[in-house]
This record gives C-alpha cells, structure tokens and sequence, in this order.
C-alpha cells in the first residue's frame, strides 16, 4: 500500500505534535513519586475520562481481526464483559482505592499480606501488565504502512511511545490522551461515513450479513467465550485503573468517570465493530489483522486516509505509554526499591525512569517471541488473573488483616502454577487433561483459599498470624 505525501505528512505532525505535547511541563511541576506516578492527586474529571477512555483500545487491529472473522461475537468478548467490571469498579471499588491513598497495587499486596507477598504481587502484575502485545500492534502496524523490517518497527513503536514519559510521568500522559481520544474517535466516525456513502447503512449491512457474523458465539463454544468473560476481570486488578482512581482530585470523580467512560466505550465499540463489518463485504485482507487499514486504503481519499491512519496510532500508542509507565513502576518502585533497602529513603522516580528502558528492551523481547497480539492477551490473562484477583479484592474489602505471609504467598502462587501447569501441558501433551481452559483449574484453587479464610477460626495458625502484618 502506497501512502500519498498528504499523509505522510498528517503522520509527521502528528508524532511531532504527540512529542511537543508530551514533553511539555511547568517549571513548578516536581519530581516526588507522589507527583510522578498520580500527578500529585490533581487529575480532574475531563482528564481521567480521556486517559481512561483512550488507554482501552490498544488491542485495536486484533478487534478489527476478530470482527472481521468472527463478526458480532467481538462485542460480546472484548466489550460487554468490560462494561460489566467498569461498572463494578466504578460502584464498588472506586471510592475505596482512592481513600487508601497508596500509589500501587503492590502498596495494596504488602500493606495487607506483607513484603513478600507484596513483591510476589508485584512480579506478577509486571507480567499481566507487560506493553507488548500492544508494542507488537504498533510494529505490525508500521510495517504494514512503511515495509520496514519487524525488528526496527518495534524499536520506533517503543521509543515514540514512551519517550516523553521520561519527565513527564501520568502528566504527560493525561496531556497526550486527551489529544489521542480525539483522533481516534475522528478516524473512525470518518471510516465508517465514507464507507456507509460507498455502500450501505450500519443497519442494512447488517441485516445482509452471513449467521456466522450475527452469531454472538461467533461459532465458538460457550467455554471459549466465558474465558475472555473471566479474562475481563483483569480490569479490577488493572493497574491502570488503580492509578487513574488514586490520581483523581476527589472519589466521586472517580467513580462517576468511570461511569460516564462506560458510555464512551460503547460509542466506540459500535464503530470499531461496524467499520469490521464494513472491512467484510469491502476487502479481503491476506492478513485479518490488517482489516481496519485495508478498507481504509480501499475506501479513503488522500488525507482523509492520513486522519484515519494516525487516529490507529494513537489508539495503540495512548496504550503503549500507559502499560508502560505502570509496568515500569511495577519493576523500578515496587520490585527494585522494595528490595534495595540501601534505597528505601530515596526517592524511586529515578528507578522507574531506568525502568522504562528496561520494559521496553523486554517487551520487544516478548513480541519477538510470541508474535500473536491477542494470543499474548488471552494467555497471559487466563494464566496471571486467577492468582490476583480475589487477594486484591479480599485487601480492599476484609477487615482480615492479619493473613499468614505464607498462606497469603501461596494463596497468590499456586493458582498461577496450576494454570500455568495446564496451559503448559495442554500445549505439548494435547489430550491428556480434559478440554478445559487454563484459567478455570487455576481459579478453582484461589476459590478454595478464599474459602479456607473465611471459614478458618482466627486462631489457625496456618491462615493467621498472632500479631498484625502491616
């Protein structure tokens, strides 16, 4: 696909525009943790809205797969399941993340359970939280555009993505979300007008469309798609979220962003989805994953083309830098810090500033390696999620604060294992343990820790310890 010089240049401007933006910053803007992890606790209700809205797409060009494939199902996998635990968080968890008046979920994990626990924790938010299927989004995508090797394509997606964090933490990235929702809602309101003049309405296309794409299972088993109902949960324990909601001014802002960001979501999601189904009856792509730039290619004049490319940009981009910047807390605060006691008086920005380096070689690593964007999604979640999630919600809402270190360690660990245990053998041995997705023998076990807790008597010493942990 050939790109006209008006696009190049719209493309131009806006990398230079996303730099400018993002490196922007007041002289009396500080450097303490508290400012450069949630920017002070100043983020007003416009800003957490955009940052929060912009920061859920970056899995752009796998939903455009998806759609394009499975149709209709997309929604009822990479959305309604969303909505539903937005909803929750916003409802039930929002307000107290922000009363704990922590700067990470980590800070949850030891102040409840202990330092180990809280470093365990932290190595396993890392991983769940790692940028790279979203780097790899953004590789794919330049390489698609420009024909230049994988490899560099990571390279520019890394830095571009991350190299105004360096001074500017969630600051810069509040500025540059704001910018990023903008485009991405413009480029695809502009897709779908150009395509609907072209061809058919939403609605007639589709009502023309095959049983396979107006299948909400897509063809798939109900066990296929409650996985990624259960992989949604993730959001509770995103840390994302936990920043958002901690950096916010006040918590009813937090809680009525997130409900109001809700409503975005579905906007968007009915755009995305439909331009898929547009992309169906008006390409077809060698690659799926290229569904949303092919119909843009085939449909799109000269510049308008250019909006339509860099609203996919900085869909992936306003991911990038998020995962990023909490991935590169997650390792330079609460795994570095927490465990260089020399350190423990200093103040860690400068470690998540080397952080950021660090994820970033590390998650070009990960792409290379397993080079599927919503592979790496749905793995990682189904194997990580179970081990979190209900330590997390427990910290947040129990008043059982004097948990065992070592059952707290084990209850986090072991579900991990198992799931990882059976994706593992599932992956080699094929056939030899039942048809169940990783994710469910691995809750199963956290399941029966939390039911061990709270049935347990306080005195059992292998549950809780005599004196408080925190």
């Amino acid at each position: 696909m050939t790109l006209k010089n008006i696009d190049l240049l719209i493309i131009a401007g806006y990398f230079i525009v996303l730099i400018i933006i993002g490196f922007f910053r007041n002289k009396t803007e500080k450097s303490s943790q508290n400012d450069y992890i949630i920017n002070g606790r100043k983020l007003s209700l416009p800003g957490f809205i955009a940052t929060l809205v912009s920061t859920w797409y970056g899995a752009i060009l796998g939903i455009g797969e998806n759609t394009y494939m499975y149709g209709i199902q997309t929604w009822f996998i990479f959305a309604f399941p969303y909505y539903i635990f937005a909803g929750v968080y916003a409802i039930w968890l929002s307000e107290k993340i922000w009363k704990t008046n922590v700067l990470s979920i980590p800070d949850i994990f030891r102040r409840n359970y202990g330092h180990q626990t809280g470093i365990i924790s932290a190595y396993l938010i890392f991983i769940l939280s790692s940028p790279a299927p979203y780097i790899l989004s953004l590789g794919i995508l330049l390489k698609f555009l420009f024909n230049i090797e994988l490899i560099i394509c990571l390279i520019i997606a890394s830095i571009f993505s991350t190299v105004y964090l360096w001074n500017g933490g969630l600051s810069s990235i509040v500025k540059t979300d704001i910018f990023q929702l903008i485009l991405m809602f413009a480029g695809f309101i502009l897709l779908i007008g150009y395509s609907w003049v072209e061809s058919v309405s939403p609605i007639e296309l589709f009502r023309s469309l095959p049983d396979s794409h107006t299948d909400p299972l897509g063809g798939k088993s109900i066990q296929y798609i409650s996985v990624w109902f259960f992989i949604a949960i993730w959001t509770i324990i995103d840390p994302s979220f936990f920043q958002r909601c901690s950096a916010v001014n006040n918590p009813r802002d937090a809680k009525k962003g997130l409900l109001l960001s809700i409503g975005f979501w579905f906007i968007f999601d009915i755009l995305t989805i439909s331009a898929g189904l547009y992309a169906y009856i008006f390409v077809i792509p060698k690659s799926p994953l290229m569904a949303y730039p092919m119909l843009a290619f085939k449909i799109l004049p000269p510049g308008i083309l250019g909006i339509f490319i860099v609203s996919l940009l900085a869909i992936i981009m306003s991911t990038i830098d998020s995962m990023s910047f909490v991935n590169a807390i997650t390792f330079g605060r609460d795994i570095i810090w927490r465990l260089r006691k020399k350190d423990a008086k200093k103040n860690p920005v400068y470690l998540i500033k080397s952080a950021l380096i660090a994820v970033s070689i590390l998650s070009i690593l990960l792409s290379i390696l397993v080079p599927s964007v919503v592979r790496l999604f749905y793995t990682l979640g189904s194997i990580i999620i179970p081990g979190l999630i209900l330590p997390f919600v427990n910290a947040l809402t129990a008043k059982n604060k004097n948990i065992n270190n070592y059952f707290s360690s084990l209850w986090l660990c072991l579900p991990v294992l198992i799931s990882f245990l059976w994706f593992f053998i599932e992956k080699f041995r094929a056939g030899l343990l039942p048809p169940i997705e990783p994710f469910y023998p691995g809750m199963t076990i956290s399941i029966f820790f939390y039911l061990a807790l709270i049935l347990s008597p306080k005195d059992n010493k292998l549950v809780y310890n005599s004196m408080s942990t925190e």
